[in-house]
């Protein structure tokens, strides 16, 4: 499916069956950047397909790591050690935030010079967040007014003391990647607690990592090991289809193989206050990340308001919740995330005009929206903004729409899930 092309969804009556989401993109990512920097071979199976993960492994290999699937379609990265080879070119970053924010960390403390690129997208996204903690650290970066392309000067990096002031995975995980490759100590002290992925892959591949509240720490000089590892399903593609089934009364719903990091999870919770009866089973833990499998069956429920740190563990998440809000009982009110207009697109205002184009009520606020449940909505014309995520909430919300709605240029849903459409319509009953 190309960038541009439009997708046609028709209501449906339910959904029901089981399916395995691919492999969660926040862990890809960091696994994926660890194995460069573990001398030897790293084995991932079940490795996130979509275009995001795919410019991490470009970078990855334009450093100088050989990258491959074998013949069971497993991600293998031979990685140099703490030392990268400069790329030949720019790195390029494709759409992906994740890559261009945390490699940063990486490459601040490298003995060469390099360039980070990307599409128009993630040109406009703000970069300062890394720039300013790399920038104390030791490195020197220009950047065209705090974006990118971002060139970046490695040095010698020395430790330091980072509160930021956005609750950021991407922001901390860069950090502590950087003070893995510095001098003493680093301590990322965060306004709330963010999802905890960078810090469970560096203890995966050997490195010892402090964690107090919302306050971790790593010393610099460690090394790592490679490591073989499968990648959980990712809970944030888990989320368009679990939303689905939620607001179909006949819907039974099977996701298998998913990730439950705490951070991750609290989808769930916003999910049974909603009043659906959710069921996990068959947990494991997986190099500190637990993995089993969700059950969905779909009930009444209350209003739910989404405020404060809950908001920064369901940033990924919230388009969807927002999307689905109309056909609950309760509604949604959704606060303190400002952080959705700087994503991919500006997600509160995306999320309004799609709505609104549906027939929905809906307010926006500076920081988010109030919802009213019990409404109904019709079919529409719908932009997705080339963002994966805003295309697959609005599938999601079209199945509950009267009549046919267009999603205008789906294929951006390769970023993050290529089957996406495919696995909906093998659950969808019409």
């Amino acid at each position: 499916m190309s960038e541009k092309h439009s997708v046609s969804i028709k209501p449906a009556r339910n959904l029901l069956g089981s399916l395995r989401v691919p492999g969660d993109k926040s862990i890809s990512h960091r696994y994926a950047m660890l194995a460069a920097l573990a001398p030897g071979r790293s084995r991932f199976d079940n490795f996130a397909p979509g275009a995001d993960c795919a410019s991490t492994l470009a970078c990855v290999r334009a450093l100088g790591c050989n990258v491959e699937r074998d013949e069971k379609g497993a991600v293998v990265i031979e990685g140099l050690g703490p030392q990268l080879h400069a790329p030949n070119a720019p790195l390029d970053c494709g759409n992906s935030g994740s890559t261009m924010r945390m490699l940063s960390g990486i490459l601040a403390a490298q003995p060469f010079t390099c360039e980070l690129i990307g599409d128009e997208s993630l040109s406009r996204r703000p970069m300062k967040r890394v720039i300013e903690p790399l920038t104390q650290m030791g490195a020197e970066i220009h950047s065209n007014g705090d974006r990118a392309p971002l060139r970046i000067i490695g040095a010698k990096l020395h430790g330091i003391d980072y509160s930021p002031l956005v609750a950021s995975a991407q922001v901390k995980t860069s950090v502590l990647f950087a003070g893995l490759l510095a001098e003493g100590k680093t301590t990322v002290a965060e306004p709330a607690r963010t999802r905890d992925h960078g810090e469970l892959a560096l203890r995966a591949f050997g490195a010892e990592v402090e964690r107090t509240k919302n306050t971790v720490s790593i010393a610099g000089g460690q090394v790592l090991h490679p490591l073989e590892a499968f990648v959980p399903g990712d809970i944030s593609s888990a989320a368009f289809f679990l939303c689905a089934a939620s607001i179909f009364p006949e819907s039974n719903l099977v996701i298998d193989g998913v990730l439950l990091n705490p951070t991750r999870s609290a989808l769930l919770d916003v999910l049974a206050a909603m009043g659906s009866r959710i069921s996990i089973v068959r947990v494991e833990e997986s190099h500190g990340e637990l993995v089993g499998t969700i059950a969905l069956v779909p009930g009444q429920g209350r209003h739910v308001r989404i405020e404060g740190a809950l908001t920064a563990l369901l940033i990924d998440e919230l388009p969807v919740l927002a999307a689905i809000a109309p056909f609950t009982a309760g509604g949604l009110e959704v606060r303190d995330a400002g952080e959705l207009r700087v994503k991919e697109s500006d997600r509160l205002s995306a999320v309004t005009r799609n709505l609104q184009a549906m027939g929905a009520q809906v307010k926006q606020t500076d920081d988010g929206w109030r919802i009213p449940g019990g409404q109904h909505l019709h079919g529409a014309e719908i932009e997705s903004y080339d963002d994966h995520r805003i295309a697959m909430a609005f599938a999601v919300a079209s199945l509950r729409a009267e009549g046919e709605t267009l999603i205008r240029n789906a294929g951006c849903v390769a970023i993050s899930y290529p089957a996406f459409f495919e696995d909906l319509e093998k659950l969808v009953e019409r």
